[in-house]
């Protein structure tokens, strides 16, 4: 199916999920995904029910590109694309690895045409010159504006309208270092989609923690396409996260999402493995904290309603039950819960005078309670009252 185009008419919109990790995510600093990993990835990825692939930079050398054909070799059912740079021997090594697309991008803003000693009409010349040239062996056509969002509007306005006239199918609005903001995209698209009914993509890093947050907003306002990487891997502070942006979309209301959320948890697994970057506690979405509770009034209201303090299932991405951990901040809910799963059934009093050792012991560690830990208290505490005088 195209991007952004609905199964029926007044259909909920389906955004075209583009996954850069295999490209873009393997450009963080030491990471390197060896050839069955990046195999591996592909088809979790293409499982998971991402449209698309960008599945690496051909140019960088012959073990890239024979990879890269592996891939292509494997009639996943997500279209593959490979990354060029504005060159032609850039779009020739991408042609003989076998991908369906490819994606020609370009320095726009004045920055980046200065670095590398260009003027615009280089840009303009270039883009009629290599598109027409790929269309001759790939069947998609993708451009880019690296560093679009430094470039201005106007600016901006002249790159998409160029490429319209150079025949591409899409047009990558990159925030190269991740300046942007929801209001300033939205003010961009307004601009943009008033002149121009083709693809529009926006390629969101994470500089300002606003990857996600500026990939949802660019799908609000009208963009059909975003590329992002699993668990945001990628250059500085990364990129748009899929699984972050999958659950959005899929909480939303507003949008469609062919992305299985269930998968999310052990792809993110696989590539925190592979690329050696351990998923945080706190990472949205997938990391271990997202389902822990450790206050008492939150778990008492858990154990009544697992939706109270959280937003979605752990199931929903995959993970487990959520956990209760017992600390300073537990309450007797916690407390009894835990024991009463061990078949031992703590009164309302005896729990509190539990309770009271378990915030002692939490505040002397300065961390919550393991569960050996937990029943040594319960233990010494049987211990007292049995030896308590009559």
């Amino acid at each position: 199916m195209p991007e952004g185009v609905t199964a029926t008419p007044g259909a909920i919109p389906v955004p075209w999920i583009i996954d850069t990790t295999l490209r873009d995510g393997e450009q963080a600093p030491g990471v390197v995904f060896r050839p069955p990993e990046k195999k591996h990835i592909a088809r979790l990825l293409a499982d998971a029910g991402v449209d698309e692939i960008e599945v690496g930079y051909p140019a960088i050398g012959s073990a890239e590109r024979s990879v890269i054909s592996e891939i292509s070799a494997m009639n996943l059912p997500v279209r593959l694309t490979s990354w060029s740079r504005a060159n032609r021997n850039d779009i020739d090594f991408a042609a003989k690895c076998g991908t369906e697309a490819v994606h020609i991008s370009f320095p726009l803003s004045p920055l980046y045409l200065d670095l590398m000693n260009r003027e615009y009409a280089w840009v303009q010349e270039q883009l009629h010159h290599l598109v027409n040239h790929a269309r001759g062996m790939f069947s998609y056509v993708s451009v880019g504006g690296q560093d679009a969002t430094r470039a201005g509007l106007e600016h901006l306005e002249q790159f998409v309208d160029d490429a319209v006239a150079a025949g591409a199918d899409r047009v990558r609005i990159a925030d190269t270092v991740g300046i942007s903001t929801p209001l300033s995209i939205m003010e961009m698209a307004n601009r943009l989609l008033a002149r121009t009914a083709i693809t529009l993509e926006f390629h969101a890093h994470n500089d300002l923690g606003m990857g996600t947050a500026n990939a949802f907003t660019a799908l609000e306002s009208g963009f059909q396409a975003v590329s992002v990487s699993v668990t945001g891997l990628g250059e500085r502070a990364g990129n748009a996260s899929l699984e972050e942006l999958a659950v959005a979309l899929a909480m939303s209301g507003k949008h469609g999402c062919r992305i299985d959320t269930s998968k999310l948890a052990e792809l993110c697994d696989v590539v925190s493995a592979a690329s050696g970057r351990p998923i945080q506690e706190q990472k949205p979405v997938v990391g271990r904290a997202v389902f822990q509770h450790e206050s008492g009034i939150h778990c008492a209201a858990l154990l009544r309603e697992p939706l109270s303090y959280q937003p979605f299932l752990p199931s929903r991405v995959g993970r487990k039950n959520f956990e209760m951990v017992i600390g300073k901040h537990s309450g007797t809910a916690a407390i009894r819960d835990h024991f009463q799963k061990k078949g031992i059934d703590l009164s309302r009093e005896e729990s509190l005078e539990v309770l009271e050792l378990v915030r002692s012991a939490a505040e002397q560690h300065k961390r919550a309670l393991r569960a050996e830990e937990l029943d040594a208290i319960h233990q010494r505490y049987r211990n007292t009252r049995i030896n308590l005088p009559l």
